[in-house]
């Protein structure tokens, strides 16, 4: 019946599909299998912060996020909800913790019409708190190196209010050099909190990035 309705739709509203471009499906049969079977990766930024990630940032999953995120493909935050709770509790499982997302910027937002972080974990049926807000205005991160994402975030977040004692994990869609999660890190032990990590949809692949299942055999 999917199958059926997704024919009809196509006769009237041609789409490819977000993960490999397959024509009359928004997401084909491979790339839902794909995304619905994510297989948390791990790594550790040079800070010690650690990140779970579903998925690497390349071929069909970073597609299908660029569609999410730069062309308003928003049935796609249904599987990647599913994904980010697989890293999430594959990376802290039985943590008590609550998900902090990295707030949308006000010109992300003018750009996509949607927050695309806060729809994902608002999906995810994670435990959020948005507590994060930015502070200043900061530069589009896509267009900036290693040093200067750093510098371009650097005391651009400040949390809401006290969380003395609790546990935190920061929530982003695609980590890639770590700027923006390594600045909401800073700002929540500010507020008090025992930062944990960071569960991502995607990371950016880098040396020393291992496989969750290579890092606990058995």
């Amino acid at each position: 019946m999917i199958a059926a309705l997704s024919d009809a739709l196509a006769l009237i509203l041609p789409v490819d599909c977000a993960g490999c471009g397959t024509p009359d499906r928004a997401l084909c049969e491979t790339c839902t299998e794909l995304l619905a079977a994510p297989r948390p990766l791990r790594h550790v930024l040079a800070s010690g912060l650690v990140v779970h990630a579903a998925f690497d940032f390349a071929d069909r999953p970073a597609r299908a996020l660029r569609a999410l995120k730069e062309e308003g493909r928003t049935s796609l935050v249904r599987p990647f909800s599913a994904a980010l709770a697989a890293a999430a509790h594959a990376g802290f499982p039985d943590a008590g913790a609550l998900f902090v997302p990295i707030p949308t910027s006000a010109a992300a937002f003018r750009r996509r019409g949607h927050r695309v972080v806060e729809a994902i974990l608002g999906r995810s049926g994670l435990p959020a708190l948005a507590v994060l807000r930015r502070i200043r205005t900061t530069r589009d991160q896509r267009e900036l190196g290693r040093a200067e994402r750093a510098q371009n975030v650097a005391g651009s977040l400040r949390a809401r209010r006290r969380l003395d004692g609790r546990r935190i994990v920061i929530v982003d869609d695609v980590v890639t050099t770590g700027a923006s999660v390594e600045e909401a890190a800073r700002a929540l032990r500010q507020a008090g909190a025992d930062v944990m990590g960071v569960a991502c949809v995607a990371h950016t692949r880098r040396s020393g990035f291992v496989r969750d299942t290579d890092m606990n055999p058995g």
